[in-house]
């Protein structure tokens, strides 16, 4: 395949020409995604996003969707979300009921728990009693005040899969419009199983997997919705191949995923502590290898000849790379932490009778009572700031931010043609110490703080 499309291949990983970058972001902005600031090339470090008007200190600069991310396969023991915009769904009754259920199984989201740490005696020791969880799965047992934390209630999957659930019919609509449609395991066919070996792959090895999948899905499914329209409008079909037509198409299919700074997983991955230097090309070629099964596994599920040069190693390992220099943290707060402070701060006789209800299953969760939702996403704006060790923003979730959308907010007042920047990385640390943790990034900070403190 790498030979046969090594054009088409080579097209696609190409950087995108200012022309395309500007034509692209001026859409986000015409379609007000990113009112107030725009992207353009700053000449130095590639794109990067600018204030067109003034913002002022704590004020919200940018709301940004994601254009693909999933909620990290272990966390899905703990948080029941959304699957497409990742806010909290159902009851706090149902949160609480199917993570002890769940735990009563003996599985939990943390990997550390297992049946050697934890003993099943001492589970179901800690445990409520099976009938106390279910009357909380089942809505029978409600718990004092969690009627002013309601939560949207659970849409299925249109197709009816069990591994996706949903906030709203809309959300769900747009899930399976955007992804869902070709990595959804409803059907018992040949494909849906090799979806589910796929995704048994990625949940033992590396979920990333999953949302490099979610990408190719999301360029496949642009690329027939345009040439659909396409054939519409002409009023002939385009050769069910990978002809000149029909990679045109899957170029622009293609752009929104184009516009990500990408190099090879393998080759920008940051070597881990418990690997020695000696060990790098070894360690390189395994993940290199670790990414040629798991495409493998995902031809067998979702090939379409017509996108071909998709399915190839180097785009795949490419999108996967670009996810590893450009992701932001997924994070939800739990409203089950705003639900026990909402009770902890009640007047005393209040507090004392929901207690009576609802100690038992504080203690059952223990410490980690409010799991947030953790997963990973690309964000075609927040994904173009670059980085300075005294950024003027950052990434921050404020209360009525319940969704999986990048939050960004200004750090101090911030005027008109402003280049916006956030800090990577823990920008309180010396200068040695930021230096390191930035070649994960692969460059050296010569933001003006650096050049201050670097050592002469």
């Amino acid at each position: 395949m790498e030979r046969e499309y090594s054009d088409q291949i080579a097209a696609l990983l190409a950087p995108p020409s200012p022309q395309s970058i500007q034509e692209y972001y001026k859409s986000l902005n015409e379609s007000g995604k990113c009112d107030g600031i725009c992207v353009r090339d700053n000449g130095k470090h590639g794109k990067a996003v600018f204030a067109s008007r003034d913002f002022k200190e704590e004020e919200l600069i940018l709301k940004d969707r994601m254009l693909v991310g999933a909620q990290h396969t272990s966390n899905k023991v703990d948080c029941l979300v959304c699957s497409y915009c990742f806010r909290f769904i159902g009851s706090i009754e149902a949160q609480i009921g199917r993570r002890l259920y769940l735990q009563s199984l003996g599985i939990c989201g943390d990997k550390a728990c297992n049946k050697e740490h934890q003993t099943k005696e001492k589970m179901e020791c800690d445990l409520p009693s099976k009938e106390m969880i279910e009357s909380l799965l089942n809505g029978d047992l409600v718990l004092p005040f969690t009627d002013r934390f309601a939560l949207p209630e659970v849409v299925s999957c249109p197709a009816g899969c069990e591994e996706e659930k949903y906030c709203s019919q809309s959300c769900a609509d747009a899930d399976w419009e955007a992804y869902h449609t070709l990595v959804c395991t409803s059907s018992n066919n040949k494909q849906s199983l090799a979806l589910l070996k796929f995704i048994e792959h990625a949940n033992e090895t590396n979920d990333i997997f999953i949302v490099a999948a979610k990408a190719i899905a999301f360029t496949i499914l642009r690329y027939r919705k345009l040439k659909k329209s396409q054939v519409k409008d002409k009023g002939k079909g385009l050769l069910g191949k990978m002809d000149n037509a029909n990679f045109s198409l899957l170029l622009e299919a293609w752009k929104p995923i184009s516009m990500g700074f990408k190099q090879r997983w393998w080759e920008c991955i940051s070597l881990p502590d418990d690997v020695d230097p000696s060990e790098e090309l070894q360690f390189r070629t395994e993940i290199r290898d670790l990414a040629s099964t798991s495409l493998e596994l995902l031809k067998d599920a979702i090939f379409d000849i017509e996108c071909a040069p998709l399915f190839s190693l180097d785009v795949y390992g490419s999108i996967i790379g670009m996810f590893e220099l450009n992701n932001l943290d997924l994070v939800v707060a739990s409203p089950i932490e705003d639900y026990f402070i909402y009770i902890d701060e009640l007047p005393d006789k209040e507090k004392e009778e929901a207690l009576l209800t609802i100690q038992t299953f504080v203690d059952a969760l223990g410490d980690d009572y409010s799991v947030p939702c953790q997963g990973t996403a690309f964000f075609p704006i927040q994904s173009c700031m670059n980085h300075s060790c005294s950024p003027n923003a950052k990434a921050f979730k404020r209360d009525q931010d319940i969704d999986g959308h990048a939050i960004i907010i200004a750090l101090r007042p911030i005027s008109t043609g402003d280049e916006i920047t956030l800090s990577y990385i823990d920008e309180d640390v010396p200068y040695d110490e930021r230096q390191a943790m930035l070649a994960d990034y692969g460059f050296t900070c010569a933001c003006p703080r650096c050049l201050e403190e670097r050592p002469s």
